[in-house]
């Protein structure tokens, strides 16, 4: 399995509902095992710049994953989303979970 985890920044503070709501689109998904948004709460107490959003992905393998990244809704969120943000910071990694 896949796990797939990316944290995003929106550039202007009164654009994080549009970034937000971009990346909602991407739960719609088909071609994931599991797929959750969420909005980093910032409850760390170390100084420095926090992701507002937080994306959550598990998929079975590659062609899944593959998958997910060519659908339609994935390209409408980049589209969304992309000339909003600031930081994206993406990690993948296989995990043995069942």
């Amino acid at each position: 399995m896949i796990r797939h985890i990316v944290f995003f920044t929106a550039r202007d503070p009164k654009d994080r509902e549009t970034v937000y709501e971009g990346l909602r689109l991407l739960e719609q998904t088909q071609h994931a095992r599991h797929f959750e948004i969420g909005r980093n709460i910032k409850t760390d107490q170390l100084q420095g710049d926090m992701p507002d959003f937080v994306v959550y992905g598990e998929f079975e393998d590659e062609a899944q994953m593959a998958a997910f990244k060519a659908d339609p809704l994935y390209q409408r969120s980049i589209e969304i989303v992309r000339p909003l943000r600031d930081m994206r910071l993406a990690a993948d990694f296989l995990t043995d979970a069942a």
